[in-house]
């Protein structure tokens, strides 16, 4: 089985974009959104949710009646996560689950217990499969979720004899975007010529690097800035890296978001017709190995 993460070091680059219109270019395949923190894959897929599972995550501080109101669990918590009165309490936005509170309590008042941090789904769109999730407000366990994720894609792509699984990852570089790209095959990083976009584009490679994942990359809104993007054409040819295309700034896209569809349905669209040679050069790539 093979599998193929788009992914970018910041957000709105266009990945989602680019990836919403592969979801409808490549066959037999499981579609997985691993943006868990901020997911809207869905609103281009227009999908219909089939399957949901709880996700628990981090283990939350939770204190029982058994508490009399010593404070030691509120001077040894770091996270200002305890709320004093005469039976105290825990923010579970703010408990990190340490377990310091448990340790310094004298009568064993605390217990951890594993609380809820997302849900995940699986999902259909006409003949497509579709996995995805959504963490929630304050959880920061994106990097176990997005694992989910991919376990039902890979889960369901076997019941259905999928031959590849399509990664939208998260944009950057923390614990979400590593997961989202690790064990792939190969990664297209989507980039965009500005100072920012530039500098976040450094950092995704190197991350790459490190997690020896292979990568091409495809420089978004290539002629909003000429100058940049010759800066990281240099830069590409300075690191020997491949630039798989260059897509142009294109009205259609947003006339496509607005009506959320993908762009490959757009008639005339450059941005479509860019992303179908996109499309070629990924199978050359994938079925070589």
């Amino acid at each position: 089985m093979k599998q193929i993460a788009i992914i970018s070091g910041k957000g709105g680059t266009g990945k989602t974009t680019l990836a919403g219109s592969l979801a409808y270019l490549f066959e037999n395949h499981v579609m997985a959104d691993c943006d868990v923190d901020a997911p809207n894959l869905h609103l281009l897929l227009n999908s219909e949710k089939k399957e949901s599972y709880e996700f628990f995550g981090n283990k939350k501080a939770e204190i029982t009646d058994k508490c009399i109101g010593c404070g030691r669990c509120l001077i040894n918590c770091k996270f200002d996560a305890i709320i004093p009165g005469e039976i105290y309490e825990v923010d579970k936005y703010a408990c990190e689950g340490c377990g310091v509170c448990k340790l310094a309590c004298p009568v064993d008042a605390v217990n951890l217990k594993k609380g809820k941090s997302g849900n995940f789904y699986y999902s259909t769109s006409k003949n497509l499969s579709f996995c995805h999730a959504q963490l929630l407000p304050g959880e920061e366990t994106s990097g176990g979720l997005v694992a989910e994720v991919r376990k039902l894609a890979q889960k369901k792509a076997e019941q259905e004899g999928k031959d590849i699984i399509l990664i939208d990852g998260a944009p950057g570089i923390g614990c979400a975007a590593t997961s989202s790209m690790v064990g792939t095959d190969f990664a297209i990083i989507v980039t965009e010529p500005t100072v920012s976009g530039i500098h976040d584009l450094e950092r995704i490679v190197e991350t790459a690097k490190n997690l020896r994942t292979d990568f091409y990359i495809v420089i978004n809104k290539f002629d909003i800035n000429i100058e940049k993007t010759m800066e990281i054409k240099h830069w590409c040819r300075k690191e020997n890296i491949e630039i798989l295309a260059e897509i142009p700034f294109d009205k259609s896209v947003i006339e496509a978001s607005r009506n959320s569809k993908p762009v490959i349905f757009m008639k005339d669209s450059i941005s479509a017709k860019k992303i179908e040679k996109i499309y070629n050069k990924m199978l050359e790539k994938l079925f070589r190995r």
